[in-house]
Order: C-alpha cells, then sequence, then structure tokens
C-alpha cells in the first residue's frame, strides 16, 4: 500500500515537472539558456593581438 502511494506522488511529480518544462513561460528561457555554449565559443574564439 504504501508503494504505490509513493509511486502515485511521485509520478505526479513527474508530470508536474514534465509540464513546468514544456510550459510557454519557460519556452524563453530555456531558447536563452540553449545558445549559451555558443556564445561562450565566439568569445573564446575571437582573435588575438
Amino acid at each position: 500500500m504504501t508503494s504505490g502511494i509513493v509511486t502515485a506522488i511521485l509520478l505526479i511529480a513527474f508530470i508536474g515537472l514534465c509540464l513546468w518544462a514544456w510550459s510557454k513561460r519557460r519556452q524563453r528561457d530555456f531558447a536563452e539558456a540553449s545558445r549559451l555554449p555558443l556564445e561562450e565559443d565566439r568569445t573564446q574564439r575571437e582573435p588575438r593581438a
């Protein structure tokens, strides 16, 4: 019985996390974060004097 309750709570938490990650409010933040590695590479590869 207890393991079933724990499983249900974890399932609800997982679904909630998925909904949060795919919400439109988070889309801009994740798009910005996805560009960070490219921006860091660009700053490291600037021509040297």
